[in-house]
């Protein structure tokens, strides 16, 4: 069994729908959405609902919508509509209908005046201070509003004049009239609509001066597009009351039911909008779109395949109860993903100059390289080899510092990948004692052969200098130095940012990549996996984002791994 299977089968919403099928309910249909609101991108929290709605709709033969939820005009915006589709879509999933929350305003409206006359809402001229001191707490009831026993003809007057713009935002609301004395706060007579005047929506215009809330356009919606399992994460568990009174209350074609689920909690960074939209406005990051962010629009820039966030969500499975869910899963389903389909190339980060002094001057060899060690069928690719090369600085020390050094060293072996086994015989170094170059010299022998007499055990990459291309390689890294930001105790979440999640190097680059195209993966060969930039790379100077590294190095830093 695959771990998406296995995630499957123990899915307690899965075992709902199988039961309800079983049962014959909803004449044998499953229906869901994904609700989102267009007020901003959307993050990893996000991928899991949409994984869920729509992998159900895929698995029952049902149906999975797209509606956007958008009542609250001066927070959205096309922008974040085109996103949302963008990400559904790149998630590899497509919407049977694409709906708004807009498309139902008639109809809610309708209903509004429905319940105004069955004496079910009422129009209230409290403010919202006013309304917060009649509400009471969560251990003392409520208290009637003052304009609740208003005649059903003044409440439709008083409707009617909200629609037509003639009252000032925030002077009025319309209330369902439920129960002031309920222990479930939801309930204490919520609002069910707002006057919004003057403001712009993306689809409806200026048509509307009062907008519906949230908990009574979401259940309806649901209603009216047929939905059959409503899935939403556990905050709104307390809102289903409220959710059902709406369906119940007035005509509509259909009974959709709603289940919870916990959301998803992630290690080393925030799935908070507040906090990702604080984190973009002070300039923390460059933009909803950075590497580093946990958005959708981010982690696609960054190199994420999005088969590696699908399999992400099946692992992680679907419960009840929140938790804090480790990054390292993460991770590794993308290492797992790109190992598999990352073609390999060679980079190198920090340029260290490398003359082999026997090897002639104008001689051009062309190496074959494959392009993947576990699979033939990605073919391969020449990589040219010259007098002058570049190796990563990293791989170079004077005297080893201890045994286990496979790389080079002053009169040490190495073998260059593909390539030949070269000695160092001497460092050059500048007037400030940097090493600026290396002078070497290789055993024409060894081309695709192991040196006679002797062993060498250390392999490295390397560039052409002549033909090998400047590139900007950004060392994307974890966003936050801990688990969970912000937990500790009088402590802002932002002094957790970690100050190195982004290293921006100078490389090298085998010619090959420069014909790279946007948001192509490749593993560069000992150093990760890294992708090139959508948005700031070009031809003539690639930008390549790390997306992960080959092992978990931070694992390594407390003390996890090897």
């Amino acid at each position: 069994m695959s771990n998406q299977e296995a995630a499957s089968a123990s899915n307690f919403i899965r075992q709902i729908i199988e039961r309800d099928l079983a049962e014959g309910k909803n004449d044998g249909k499953v229906a869901t959405r994904f609700p989102p609101e267009p007020n901003g991108y959307l993050h990893l929290g996000h991928a899991k609902s949409i994984c869920l709605n729509f992998g159900i709709a895929q698995d029952f033969n049902g149906t999975c919508n797209l509606r956007f939820d958008d009542t609250n005009p001066e927070k959205e915006s096309q922008e974040y509509i085109d996103a949302i589709m963008e990400d559904v879509r790149w998630l590899g999933f497509e919407w049977n209908r694409l709906c708004y929350a807009s498309d139902y305003f008639e109809r809610l409206y309708a209903f509004a005046e429905d319940l105004i006359r069955a004496g079910k809402a009422y129009v209230c001229d409290l403010n919202a201070e006013q309304m917060r001191e009649y509400r009471g707490t969560l251990t003392e009831p409520g208290r009637n509003s003052p304009y609740r026993d208003r005649s059903v003809a003044e409440n439709l007057d008083l409707f009617r004049r909200m629609r037509a713009g003639e009252f000032e935002s925030g002077s009025r609301v319309l209330r369902a009239k439920i129960d002031m004395a309920s222990p479930n706060i939801n309930l204490r007579d919520p609002t069910l609509y707002r006057i919004r005047k003057g403001a712009s929506h993306h689809q409806t215009g200026e048509a509307w001066a009062i907008y519906p809330m949230y908990d009574y356009t979401h259940a309806l919606s649901d209603a009216l597009e047929g939905i059959t399992h409503s899935l939403c994460t556990l905050e709104f568990e307390d809102h289903r009351p409220l959710y059902d009174w709406c369906v119940e209350n007035v005509d509509v074609p259909a009974r959709p039911y709603q289940y919870e689920f916990a959301r998803l909690n992630l290690e080393f960074t925030v799935l908070s909008k507040r906090k990702l939209t604080e984190l973009v406005n002070e300039g923390h990051v460059e933009g909803w779109d950075d590497p580093r962010m946990p958005t959708i629009a981010g982690i696609r820039r960054r190199g994420f395949p999005p088969e590696a966030i699908r399999e992400f969500c099946a692992r992680i499975g679907v419960t009840k109860s929140d938790g804090l869910v480790e990054i390292a899963m993460l991770e590794n389903c993308v290492r797992e993903s790109l190992d598999t389909n990352a073609p390999r190339a060679m980079a190198v980060l920090r340029p260290l100059k490398v003359v082999i002094t026997n090897y002639p001057d104008d001689r051009i060899e062309d190496i074959t390289a494959a392009n993947h060690p576990k699979d033939a069928s990605m073919g391969s690719r020449t990589v040219p080899f010259t007098r002058e090369l570049y190796i990563d600085r990293e791989d170079f020390v004077e005297v080893a510092p201890n045994k286990k050094w496979k790389r080079l060293t002053l009169g040490g072996e190495v073998r260059l990948r593909n390539a030949y086994v070269i000695r160092c015989d001497e460092a050059v170094k500048g007037a400030d004692g940097r090493i600026e170059e290396l002078r070497c010299s290789y055993d024409p022998a060894t081309l695709g052969a192991n040196p006679e007499g002797r062993k060498v055990k250390g392999v490295i990459h390397w560039v052409s200098a002549s033909h090998g291309v400047p590139a900007e390689i950004r060392l994307y890294d974890r966003l936050f130095n801990v688990p969970n930001p912000g937990a500790a105790k009088d402590r802002d979440w932002r002094q957790d940012l970690n100050p190195e999640s982004l290293v921006v190097l100078q490389g090298m680059v085998e010619p090959s990549l420069a014909r790279a195209a946007a948001g192509a993966r490749f593993q560069f060969e000992r150093e990760g996996y890294f992708c090139v930039d959508t948005r700031d790379s070009a031809r003539e100077r690639p930008v390549f984002n790390r997306t992960i590294t080959l092992r978990d190095t931070w694992a390594k830093i407390a003390g996890k791994g090897d």
